[in-house]
């Protein structure tokens, strides 16, 4: 299997703590998580790592809205500049507009970081960069299998799935995911995106959410009480010309195999019935049980692999997973599986 993967990525690389639920934690998407799914890769062998070409700007369009690339590609040297921040800073939103009364467009950069992020992701000197690097995977991987290859495998990070046309957040900047559905779509083919990450893919669903001809499932845990919180019910369908074409699977916090299996073979059985011509699979293995949300274990990840054999050219897309020996380990099962 032919895997992308971009040095620059490790550009981003937050460290600075931030607040999650109450408590000072250390950032979780790193460099090294990149570095260890290699590795892992590279034990198990028969997987070729590429460098990706550089992306055409103008694929992000397919996905982002230009004043958004314009304000991630600016918005850390404008936030030195206006701050005295040193290059090693990171930039995070601190305040945000009021809902329900009318507010201008700002022009300075601190009141920008709360527009067009959601949470609490820090953008640093190499965001960018690492951005498009990642976003470059995806759309190398998708390349790939209109060339012919069956499987292909982006190691995108930072990740995507969270980031919407004008936002980033959840660790996601540009959608990896959508842009490499996006792009597939411009070639004429009918596509469906499968995400197994742990959380909802927000940002993908937000993206489709008026499109008919990309199928955008979510496998995840129950939003009531995990990461994004405000999206991934049932009822969530989409609209206009993509009503019908969203279809989230909300699981129990806790979840085994159990329970997850099932909600995979609904998934596989809408992307059959959507008539899809090639599969995005966004690969979050934050299922696993160390990371608090689901309850899979080690051996449940070549099942997953298994069953994500549709047949159809597949695009995998990193997403979550963080666990040392988990994240590697988890990624490796699932690919060596899909294979």
């Amino acid at each position: 299997m032919i895997v992308y993967f971009d040095p620059d990525s490790r550009l981003h690389d937050p460290s600075e703590p931030h607040r999650f639920g109450g408590v000072l934690l250390p950032p979780a998407e790193t460099a090294a998580r990149a570095d260890r799914v290699l590795a892992a890769l590279s034990a198990v062998g028969g997987f070729d790592v590429r460098r990706p070409e550089d992306i055409d700007p103008d694929d992000l369009l397919l996905v982002h809205d230009r004043e958004y690339l314009e304000f991630l590609r600016t918005a850390h040297s404008r936030w030195r500049e206006a701050t005295g921040a040193p290059a090693g800073g990171e930039a995070v939103a601190y305040i945000r507009p009021l809902r329900g009364t009318p507010w201008r467009r700002p022009t300075h950069v601190d009141a920008q970081l709360g527009v067009y992020s959601n949470d609490v992701d820090p953008i640093l000197e190499g965001t960018w960069r690492a951005a498009l690097s990642s976003a470059a995977c995806a759309i190398a991987a998708s390349r790939a299998v209109v060339g012919g290859e069956r499987t292909a495998y982006a190691l995108s990070r930072p990740p995507g799935h969270h980031a919407a046309r004008a936002t980033f957040g959840g660790y996601c900047y540009l959608n990896n995911t959508a842009l490499a559905a996006a792009w597939l779509t411009v070639r004429g083919l009918k596509v469906a995106v499968v995400d197994v990450d742990a959380h909802h893919g927000n940002g993908t669903q937000a993206v489709f959410w008026n499109r008919g001809d990309v199928l955008t499932v979510s496998i995840h845990g129950d939003p009531e009480v995990h990461f994004p919180f405000f999206t991934g019910f049932p009822d969530e369908k989409g609209a206009g010309e993509g009503g019908g074409a969203n279809l989230n699977l909300p699981l129990a916090s806790g979840s085994t195999w159990t329970g997850y299996r099932p909600a995979l073979e609904g998934a596989l059985e809408a992307v059959a019935a959507f008539g899809a011509e090639a599969v995005v699979v966004a690969l979050g293995v934050d299922t696993h049980k160390t990371d608090g949300v689901l309850s899979l274990r080690d051996d449940d990840y070549p099942l997953l692999g298994r069953a994500l054999r549709t047949g159809l050219p597949t695009v995998v897309v990193q997403e979550g997973g963080y666990g040392e020996g988990v994240l590697e380990q988890a990624v490796a099962a699932v690919l060596t599986a899909l294979a």
